[in-house]
């Protein structure tokens, strides 16, 4: 998987007043992802785009044998995990996959062990079980893009995940 890590987020001792965070205060990270994929299984990317202020970071990879949603989980994943500090986060995601997942199912398969409510087991477990707790290192508030609509940072986290998804494949 080639990706960058590490987004570089203001830090009041640095030494740029302009740019410090007052003390105690956490940093406001947006985060735009998307998770891309080749045949549904097949080769598929992720990309995310990571803003701290006037900083930004782009990140991607694939995998050769994936599925769609498999990517848009790794898309938020790696960008949470590339945070070296609790911040406070907006993830804009144009799954709603990932979206409800995180809001609205996450809580309710943790208290079912990790079952549906068909009973059956909760696909990708490993993905939610590592996403549940880099979330929980931060104050994230989720939002869902409507995808391919023209919003800027979505269409960057997109044109990463079609590069991974590149890679992967060997193109």
């Amino acid at each position: 998987m080639r990706h960058e890590r590490g987004v570089r987020l203001v830090d009041p001792a640095a030494g740029d007043p302009a740019l410090a965070l007052p003390s105690g205060a956490q940093p406001q990270v947006e985060i735009w992802t998307d998770g891309a994929c080749k045949g549904n299984p097949g080769p598929g990317g992720w990309g995310a785009l990571l803003r701290a202020g006037v900083h930004e970071k782009e990140l991607f990879g694939g995998e050769p044998d994936t599925t769609n949603n498999r990517m848009e989980l790794t898309a938020v994943i790696e960008a949470l995990a590339s945070l070296r500090r609790r911040c406070r986060v907006t993830v804009h995601t144009d799954s709603q996959y990932v979206k409800l997942g995180v809001t609205e199912w996450l809580p309710m398969w943790i208290r079912r062990g990790w079952k549906t409510a068909g009973n059956k087991a909760v696909k990708n477990a490993d993905l939610w079980r590592r996403l549940a707790q880099l979330a929980a290192g931060h104050d994230i508030e989720w939002r869902w893009v409507k995808g391919h609509a023209g919003v800027p940072g979505n269409e960057r986290a997109d044109a990463l995940a079609n590069k991974g998804a590149a890679a992967a494949s060997g193109r």
